[in-house]
């Protein structure tokens, strides 16, 4: 009789329920898909229109972003115009092959853009300033 108690126990004992397993699995990867978009565009800048999509596949180094309220991003993260500078080494542009793409809201004074990417120019080892637009639909 021990033994038919011992056999139903360890029978219970595989039978596993994996429905909240999967319902778990299910809802974290929900939160990842909703989630995902939005930490990836966390600086919001409506770029100018143009003819030329230059914003479409940008995987250089140095993205500076210019949102509304003149702030400064480099590559999403906020800084100052001294400590823009001081990131932009030789040894890390010279990688980037010297290029700095500049993504400004459309709402920013051009005096604004103008002088950033003047003093960008002047930097060293900075060979060209892009400016990202959005094609026009």
């Amino acid at each position: 009789m021990r033994h038919r108690r011992y056999r139903r126990k360890r029978a219970m004992l595989n039978d596993l329920p994996l429905t909240p397993l999967i319902d778990t699995a299910l809802t974290l990867l929900i939160i990842f898909m909703i989630t995902s978009p939005i930490m990836h565009n966390a600086i919001k800048v409506d770029l100018p229109q143009g003819k030329a999509k230059e914003d479409g596949q940008l995987q250089e180094q140095f993205v500076v972003y210019i949102d509304k309220q003149e702030q400064l991003y480099l590559n999403e993260k906020n800084v100052t115009k001294d400590e823009l500078f001081a990131q932009l080494v030789p040894e890390k542009l010279q990688a980037a092959q010297g290029t700095v793409y500049v993504k400004a809201d459309q709402g920013v004074s051009y005096g604004c853009v103008i002088e950033l990417v003047d003093t960008l120019k002047v930097a060293g080892g900075v060979r060209y300033v892009a400016l990202a637009t959005k094609k026009q639909a």
